[in-house]
């Protein structure tokens, strides 16, 4: 799918559709609240020593490029009350859409 406009993109990210609002803060900067799509998905890797595999999640953020223009690794995103850092960025996230950036999280 070709999104037309950085307007049609931005329908993605309404809060109370798909979006979620959030505190972005850049390291040495102030706060903003930005709309992001987050996911926190279930990983499994096996190990090949016959033990337990290791599980966790993988918490992300597609935010629009515009609104995190600058976002670097240690900046800090708070998303329903709970604080991440941002420990990965991918610019034109691969998700299909260009414009967005995927913010690989840790939680704090």
């Amino acid at each position: 799918m070709t999104v037309e406009s950085t307007s049609d993109l931005s329908d993605f990210f309404v809060t109370g559709d798909f979006g979620v609002a959030a505190s972005y803060t850049p390291d040495g900067g102030s706060a903003s609240t930005i709309n992001v799509l987050f996911d926190n998905p279930f990983n499994s890797v096996p190990l090949d020593t016959g033990e337990r595999d290791v599980e966790s999640n993988t918490p992300t953020a597609l935010a629009m490029s515009s609104d995190v223009a600058s976002v670097a690794h240690g900046d800090v995103i708070v998303i329903s009350g709970i604080t991440y850092a941002i420990v990965g960025v991918q610019k034109d996230s691969g998700s299909g859409y260009q414009g967005t950036t995927l913010l690989v999280l840790e939680k704090q």
